[in-house]
């Protein structure tokens, strides 16, 4: 399950929570956010510290047979933060309704705060007095689920635009500004890859990009918090105590200023950064044109400015900001709405300059919905002050439109494997095949480890389904009619078949595993790789159906005896089959899975190198750009994928696209109804 999916559940809760304070207490909207936000600060950096202290304790040292005492220390290596007994949730949650629960809270952020320099004055405290200590009790409980304590990211970035979004005050995105998907945060991590230096976001909400760079250094390099230093701007002073409590829970310190990016640059680094990371307010008009014109910041000049003295539209601001602040090597990755890379008239002269300077890399174009409250497509655009003279005069265009896996009905992502698969195109720009076999090997070999694992379920299954098939056997003898005994004798064929089919998948597991993928494996000897697993592949997808049907002609000898089955023991026996059934199903969708994310890329560069693929990717030359108005739109290069008759159409995602679809709707229609209801209630009517 995907972490949107996975955080749907918490969002439900808090909003519970909320009406609960609403009803219940003197606050406002805008005065209950942060007491919430500290209690899911709590219970975040909770998780983090019950996930990293037994590696900690296990390496904890001994003297005189007693281990040493757990320091603030063992658990900023491990990316978490240190809590003290009393600060942790399990205790505030488990307090008596005698205890006094806002001291409790108070004492636990005050606690944090004496630990963390970095946070002293930024938790909140004093408003839990105003909350009645049995409603801190509830709210403690319902920001308790087990959704929250398994869920990882950056939740805090999502449940900050969830309560912007539900609550009356709404101001903190009107301009544009809104929480950057996950998928999109690590795309610009992984484009400009951020080693060590220092990262700036002038734009940076709740710390989002912080805690994704962060993330992909210590997957990478080691400690972040060695190689990265965190700068970050943001004019709203709420905003900027989320973004250090998000900061801090994982384990990370940064220097956020509040400003206004437009007028200011607090952090004095023009010239300076060594990796930008934004997603900025899009198309503000209000930006005031003689506080700018001067600014060192814009040395390819204003973009436009209207007759009220405003600038016309302020994203190309933000685009020579993120130019101006890098150093000689540095690069940028930014999220920019799609309007920008073909705008034109003064817009169009600023970006004729940038890509004149040969610093454009990339441009990636990203399709609707991936934001959670809006819905408007978006491109992601990266700067390298660095790259190779052979690249300077190339822009790589990457239209992703068309790669997305859908979440809910109004949100879509990227599934780990298509976020590493585009990542890995431009490996291939970058000269980097070796990166990019070593994905389609990876994805080879997690298709096969996911078939040696699938072996055990469907045993299982077959046990459970035996089992069954033996209980309804005597039932089906004893009832003698023709309609019974046909259905009885498909379900044996069927399990007959499938014994054998199941006997031979384990064998053709055990056999392809027999036949390792070498680590230095070269692109002839995966494709021949990839050949040699698709079999294994189809015959997963095979077994699913098969599955599945074996446990509808159960179902049909039920109903065939017309009631006679549905005994107790029949009925718990039926349960524990489809359990095992929805086991083996799951264990063998990956191996297939795989397969496809290895035969993507070898379909598309089979030669390990780039290439141009309609509707896909193109690198395209300065001269071309020219040609085109100086565009910088994806889709106006990489042109239209050629229609392809699909002789293997997944028709199961399809159905899960449409349940999906399903699911939002009625969930939907029921809030609706609610509302309308609560409507006429206050309407008196």
């Amino acid at each position: 399950m995907s972490q949107l999916q996975s955080l749907e559940a918490i969002e439900k809760r808090l909003w519970s929570a909320a009406d609960l304070l609403r009803a219940n207490s003197g606050l406002a909207s805008n005065e209950y956010f942060m007491p919430v936000m500290g209690l899911i600060f709590l219970r975040h950096a909770y998780s983090r510290y019950l996930a990293v202290r037994p590696q900690i304790e296990a390496t904890l040292p001994k003297r005189g047979g007693k281990v040493r005492a757990l320091t603030r220390e063992d658990f900023g290596q491990q990316g978490a933060i240190y809590l003290r007994p009393e600060a942790q949730f399990d205790h505030l949650v488990s307090l008596p309704d005698s205890a006094d629960r806002a001291a409790a809270i108070i004492a636990a952020m005050e606690g944090i705060e004496e630990d963390y320099e970095s946070l002293r004055g930024v938790l909140p405290k004093t408003e839990y007095h105003k909350i009645g200590n049995d409603d801190l009790g509830e709210l403690l409980r319902k920001l308790n689920p087990e959704e929250l304590k398994t869920a990882n990211g950056d939740i805090f970035g999502r449940i900050y635009e969830y309560f912007l979004t539900q609550f009356a005050d709404q101001g903190a995105h009107d301009g544009g500004e809104f929480f950057t998907p996950i998928s999109l945060v690590q795309m610009i991590a992984n484009v400009i890859e951020p080693a060590r230096g220092t990262v700036l976001d002038p734009a940076c909400g709740s710390g989002g990009m912080f805690v994704q760079s962060a993330n992909l250094v210590e997957r990478n390099y080691g400690d972040p918090t060695k190689a990265l230093t965190f700068y970050g701007m943001e004019k709203n002073a709420t905003t900027i105590k989320l973004a250090q409590m998000n900061l801090a829970v994982h384990g990370l310190q940064g220097n956020i200023a509040e400003a206004i990016s437009y007028y200011a640059d607090p952090h004095e680094l023009l010239g300076k950064a060594d990796y930008v990371m934004a997603n900025p307010p899009f198309n503000v008009d209000e930006v005031d044109a003689e506080k700018v014109r001067k600014d060192p910041r814009l040395p390819f000049g204003l973009p436009g400015v209207n007759k009220a003295g405003k600038v016309s539209n302020g994203n190309y601001l933000w685009i020579s900001y993120f130019h101006s602040y890098l150093s000689k090597r540095g690069r940028a990755g930014f999220v920019m709405s799609s309007q920008a890379s073909s705008a034109g008239r003064d817009e169009a002269a600023v970006r004729r300059k940038l890509v004149e300077t040969g610093d454009v890399d990339v441009m990636v174009a990203i399709r609707g919905n991936f934001f959670y409250t809006r819905t408007v497509p978006c491109e992601l655009w990266f700067f390298d002050k660095g790259k190779p003279k052979a690249r300077r005069d190339h822009v790589l265009m990457l239209d992703a439109r068309n790669v997305y896996r859908k979440v809910t009905r109004k949100i879509h992502d990227f599934s780990p494997e298509q976020l590493a698969n585009l990542t890995s195109i431009v490996w291939l720009y970058r000269g980097q095949a070796d990166r990019f076999l070593a994905l389609v090997r990876r994805h080879l070999l997690d298709g096969l480890a996911a078939a040696q694992d699938s072996v055990a379920s469907l045993q299982e299954y077959l046990v459970q389904a035996k089992a069954r098939a033996a209980s309804l056997a005597g039932l089906s003898r004893e009832g003698g009619d023709a309609t019974i005994l046909a259905a009885w004798q498909a379900l044996d064929d069927a399990l007959s078949t499938f014994a054998a089919d199941v006997a031979a998948y384990a064998m053709a597991v055990e056999k392809r595993a027999a036949k390792a993928i070498a680590d230095n494996a070269g692109n002839a000897a995966l494709r021949k790789a990839t050949e040699r697993l698709a079999p294994l592949a189809d015959t997963s997808r095979d077994l699913i159906k098969s599955a599945d049907h074996l446990y509808k002609l159960a179902g049909h000898v039920l109903d065939a005896l017309d009631g006679e089955g549905n005994t107790r023991d029949l009925n718990r026996q039926r349960k524990t089959t489809d359990e095992a059934r929805k086991a083996a199903v799951e264990a063998l969708k990956p191996v297939r899975y795989f397969h496809r994310q290895a035969l993507w890329l070898q379909e598309r560069f089979p030669d390990a190198e780039l290439r141009d693929v309609p509707g896909l990717v193109k690198l395209v030359s300065r001269a071309e750009i020219e040609k085109s108005d100086w565009s910088l739109t994806p889709g106006r290069y990489v042109g239209v994928a050629p229609e392809e008759v699909d002789e293997d159409f997944d028709f199961e995602a399809a159905l899960r696209d449409i349940h999906v679809e399903l699911k939002g709707l009625n969930e939907e229609a029921v809030e609706l109804a609610a509302k309308i209801v609560r409507n006429f209630e206050e309407l008196g009517a």
